[in-house]
């Protein structure tokens, strides 16, 4: 986290020296895009289960769509804020298989567990322009306001058919307590705090790209005041494409 802020400040200070100045003004539109999460810390698996790995390629795809708005901080657009509401689909998922002890004529049977995460996000961002490239860094607040638990089962045959099965049913939150609802999501932090780092690109007419980094800084894990909170976190990269009208 300290070196992905560490580079964002890097390229803004380069780009001041630059003095590559876009101006604008006010803008308000849409953005959306994909979302790439999972959780991480030395407590994961109290809330994930075994055989959970935080590694990158084990991350969650999901997506994001809201509405942003930039306004300008200085008279030449260099400097401006960057508040947006967003939709965000974060979660993290488990894969696992079983090659051994298995009945006769099946291979290999793989599980898929999933646990989806609907959030409100809201980030306020401080923004740099340097000729259509931006750079943001700030604050995000996010409310989780859905979970929903998703398992699918596929068993392969030494025949070589398939046969897959969801099972989205009860599970065990990481207190311990079974059969809780797919939906049920009283295991988990309602409010969480980010830091954000970015990088885009945004034409004079509005359209933009983007790519950013957020990290949690409030535990998933809910332990009811409880001292000794466990540590499990939100990480999330998002792209986004989005269109900022003009005003002026």
């Amino acid at each position: 986290m300290k070196k992905i802020f560490a580079l964002t400040l890097g390229l803004v200070s380069a780009a001041s020296l630059a003095h590559a100045q876009d101006s604008g003004g006010f803008r308000i539109g849409l953005k959306a895009g994909a979302t790439y999460s999972n959780i991480s810390g030395d407590d994961v698996e109290r809330i994930t289960g075994p055989n959970y790995e935080a590694e990158l390629g084990s991350y969650k795809l999901g997506y994001n769509v809201g509405v942003g708005v930039t306004i300008p901080l200085s008279s030449d657009g260099f400097f401006s804020l960057a508040p947006e509401l967003l939709y965000n689909r974060k979660g993290y998922e488990i894969q696992s298989e079983q090659r051994t002890n298995l009945p006769a004529g099946v291979s290999q049977i793989e599980i898929e567990q999933q646990r989806v995460l609907h959030y409100l996000d809201l980030p306020i961002l401080a923004k740099i322009n340097a000729g259509g490239l931006f750079f943001e860094l700030g604050p995000q607040a996010s409310f989780l306001f859905g979970s929903r638990n998703k398992q699918q089962t596929t068993t392969k045959f030494t025949n070589g058919e398939k046969d897959k099965v969801e099972d989205n049913g009860k599970f065990q939150d990481y207190t311990g307590v079974g059969a809780r609802d797919e939906a049920d999501k009283s295991d988990l932090s309602q409010f969480d705090i980010s830091g954000v780092a970015g990088i885009g690109y945004m034409t004079d007419g509005g359209f933009s790209v983007n790519l950013r980094y957020a990290r949690g800084f409030n535990s998933l894990i809910d332990t009811k005041d409880q001292d000794n909170e466990p540590k499990a976190f939100n990480n999330a990269f998002t792209f986004q494409v989005g269109y900022l009208i003009p005003t002026k």
